[in-house]
């Protein structure tokens, strides 16, 4: 079984919650985009990630950070960031 990371964050307005696969280009990781309004639930997320062929590692938690848009920029406007471990739902490689 290959864990990955899911992620979700925000930019101008919009969620999108997306996989990293390693040594995959950025443009073909599985996506799916939120829009715009409030921070896509738990539940949301979950089915977001299923219909991504997506599950959850046992036990994994949401974890949020916060990550500056200009790195010690003290006065940068802020980003925030939410990462899950996951694996894919056939266990297989996605």
């Amino acid at each position: 079984m290959s864990e990955h990371t899911a992620q979700l964050s925000s930019r101008d307005g919009r969620w999108l919650l997306y996989v990293v696969l390693i040594g995959v280009p950025v443009s073909q990781w599985p996506a799916h985009n939120f829009g715009t309004g409030v921070t896509p639930t738990p539940a949301e997320r979950s089915r977001a990630l299923t219909d991504l062929g997506f599950v959850f590692i046992d036990g994994a938690e949401w974890a949020w950070e916060e990550c500056s848009e200009k790195p010690d920029g003290d006065s940068s406007p802020v980003r925030l960031l939410a990462s899950v471990q996951v694996c894919s739902r056939d266990g297989g490689l996605s």
